[in-house]
C-alpha cells in the first residue's frame, strides 16, 4: 500500500505544481485511504485498522507529494528552462541525495530545542486528531466531520479555512506576526500605494531575520542540558541518538559537511569548473551549502510554528544575494536549484513526526516512540525513492508541453534581469527592522521570520483568518478553560482536512480548477 500511495503522491504533486504552481498537503488523503481500506471486510485488510499503519499511510503520501514536486521537479526545471539541458541530471541526483538528507536531518533533530515536538507542526496536529476520530468514532468523529464539512464549504467561498484552522493550534505569537504580515503585503498598495514586494521590502525583513535566527539556533546547539539531563541522557537505555540534546551539534556538523559535498558534487557534475576560476568555484561551493541549509531551517521552524513553509520566496532571497555576489548564470541556476530543493522534505518530516509523537502517546512510552519515529522514517524514504524515478519517467514529457513550475519561471526572470543597486540598499535596509524584530521575540516565536513570511505571501484573506482565529481561540479557552483544547484541535483538524480535500478534488476532478 505504502508504495502504491507513493506513486499517486509523488504524480499528484508534480501535477499540482506544474498546473496550480502549488503543492497541497496530501497527508489527509494517505490517512483516509487507509481507513477506507481497513473497512473492507475481509482479514487481509484488518491490519489497517491500526492508527500507526495508517500514520505510515499519511508519512509516505505527503513525502512523495513534497518529494516529487519540490525537492525534484522543480530543481531541474530551471536549469531546463535555461537551456542547459546537460545540467539536468546532475542537479536531479545532487538535488535527490538533498532530499534524503533533509529528512535524516529532521529524523534527527525532532524533539531537540532547536524543533521541540510540543511545537505547533499544525498540519501533523491536523494529520492526528483526524487519525484519531476515525478510530474512536461517536462525538470526536462528529466534531471532525463538522470541521471537515466547514472547512470545505468555506473554501468553496474561496476562504482560507486551513489558515483558520492552524490558528487555533499554533504558536499565537508566531501566528500573530504571520497574520499581520499578510494584512501588510495585501493592503499595503491599494490602501497606501505601495507595493512592499517590488521594493523587496519583504525579502530584506526576511533576510535580516533569517541571518538572526541562524545564530540563535547556534546558540542552541552550544546550549548545555542540566546535569540531571545528562545524566539521565548517559544512563538510559533509551538514549538513543535521535531526539536527544547532546546529538544536536554532532547532527548539525554532519548536515551541513553533507551540504558541502553536495554542493561540489553539484558544482562539478554540471561542469561549473568551465565557467568559474578556482577561488570563485570554491565559493560557490562554500555559499550554495550555506544557502541550502539556511534555507532548510528558516523553513523548518516557519512550518514548525505556523503549517506554513516559505520555500518558494526563500529560495529567490538566497538567489538574489548570489546575484549580489556575482556568480554568473549558470551558477546561479544551480544554486537557486539547489536551494530550493532544500526545505520542503524537511518541513514535511517534521509534520508527519509530529502526527506520530501523537498517536503513540505524546512520548509517554521512549522505546515505543523511538521505534515508531523510525518506521516513519522508513516509509518517507521509500516515498522519496518512489518519487524519483516518477519524475525521471515524467519530466520530459511535462517540460516538453511547457508544463513547468510556474515559480521556475520567477527565478530564471530574476536571474536574467539581474539586481540593481537600489535593490541592494533596500534588501540592507530592511534587513535591519527583521534582525531587531527576530532578536526581540526569540527562538520560541520567531517573530522576525514569521512576519517575513506573511510579507512574502499576497495573501490578505488569510491574515484576516488567522486573526480571527486567533480570537476565537482566546475567547473559547478563556470560557471552556483547559477541557475545550482538545475539542478546538479535533474542530481545527477538520478545518484544515476539509480545505486540503477540496483544494485537491478540486485541482483533479473534471470541470475543477486546473
Amino acid at each position: 500500500m505504502l508504495l502504491v500511495l507513493s506513486i499517486f503522491g509523488a504524480v499528484i504533486g508534480v501535477q499540482l505544481l506544474t498546473t496550480l504552481g502549488v503543492t497541497p498537503n496530501t497527508a489527509i488523503i494517505g490517512a483516509m485511504a487507509a481507513m477506507i481500506i481497513a473497512r473492507i471486510p475481509l482479514q487481509c485488510f484488518a491490519r489497517f485498522r491500526s492508527i500507526h499503519i495508517q500514520n505510515l499511510a499519511q508519512s509516505a503520501t505527503s513525502a512523495a507529494t513534497f518529494g516529487a514536486a519540490n525537492s525534484l521537479l522543480l530543481p531541474i526545471s530551471i536549469p531546463w528552462l535555461f537551456g542547459h539541458n546537460e545540467m539536468v541530471m546532475p542537479m536531479f541526483i545532487g538535488v535527490a541525495l538533498a532530499m534524503l538528507l533533509d529528512a535524516w536531518l529532521l529524523y534527527r533533530l525532532f524533539n531537540t530545542r532547536i524543533f521541540p515536538a510540543e511545537g505547533a507542526w499544525p498540519p501533523g496536529i491536523a494529520a492526528a486528531e483526524s487519525i484519531k476520530a476515525g478510530d474512536q468514532g461517536g462525538k470526536q468523529a462528529a466534531l471532525l466531520g463538522t470541521g471537515i464539512a466547514i472547512g470545505a464549504i468555506g473554501s468553496w467561498f474561496k476562504f482560507p479555512m486551513a489558515a483558520l484552522g492552524t490558528a487555533f493550534i499554533g504558536n499565537i505569537w508566531a501566528l500573530g506576526m504571520l497574520g499581520v504580515g499578510f494584512l501588510l503585503r495585501g493592503y499595503s498598495d491599494p490602501m497606501f500605494g505601495i507595493d512592499i514586494n517590488k521594493l523587496y521590502i519583504p525579502h530584506g525583513v526576511m533576510a535580516g531575520a533569517g541571518v538572526v535566527a541562524l545564530f540563535q539556533i547556534a546558540r542552541l546547539i552550544g546550549k548545555k542540558s542540566p546535569a540531571t539531563e545528562a545524566k539521565h541522557a548517559a544512563e538510559s537505555d533509551d538514549a538513543l541518538p535521535l531526539a536527544q540534546n547532546e546529538q544536536i551539534g554532532k547532527t548539525i556538523r554532519l548536515g551541513a559537511l553533507g551540504f558541502v559535498a553536495l554542493s561540489a558534487l553539484i558544482a562539478l557534475g554540471s561542469g561549473l569548473y568551465a565557467h568559474l576560476s578556482l577561488p570563485w568555484l570554491i565559493g560557490f561551493m562554500l555559499y550554495a551549502a550555506f544557502a541550502a541549509f539556511l534555507h532548510e531551517m528558516i523553513v523548518g521552524l516557519a512550518a514548525m510554528h505556523s503549517g506554513w513553509f516559505p520555500a518558494f520566496a526563500v529560495a529567490l532571497i538566497t538567489l538574489l544575494i548570489g546575484i549580489l555576489i556575482g556568480f554568473p548564470p549558470e551558477a546561479l541556476a544551480m544554486l537557486c536549484g539547489f536551494s530550493a530543493a532544500t526545505g520542503p522534505a524537511f518541513a514535511d518530516m517534521g509534520y508527519d513526526l509530529k502526527a506520530g509523537w501523537i498517536l503513540r502517546g505524546k512520548g509517554a512510552h521512549t522505546r515505543f516512540e523511538l521505534e515508531g519515529r523510525r518506521q516513519q522514517l522508513i516509509a518517507a524514504m521509500l516515498a522519496f525513492v518512489v518519487a524519483m524515478p516518477v519524475v525521471l519517467f515524467i519530466f520530459r514529457d511535462y517540460f516538453a508541453q511547457g508544463l513547468v513550475p510556474p515559480v521556475a519561471k520567477v527565478y530564471v526572470a530574476a536571474i536574467n534581469a539581474g539586481v540593481s543597486l537600489d535593490i541592494a540598499k533596500s534588501l540592507l535596509m530592511w534587513a535591519i527592522p527583521g534582525a531587531i524584530i527576530q532578536l526581540i521575540g526569540g527562538p520560541g516565536r520567531q517573530m522576525g521570520v514569521m512576519l517575513a513570511t506573511g510579507l512574502l505571501i499576497n495573501n490578505p484573506l488569510a491574515g484576516w483568518a488567522v486573526i480571527i482565529g486567533i480570537a476565537i481561540r482566546a475567547v473559547v479557552l478563556r470560557v471552556g478553560g483547559e477541557p475545550m483544547r482538545n475539542k478546538i484541535e479535533v474542530l481545527a483538524a477538520g478545518l484544515i482536512a476539509g480545505d486540503a480535500l477540496f483544494s485537491f478534488f478540486n485541482s483533479v476532478l473534471p470541470g475543477g480548477k486546473k
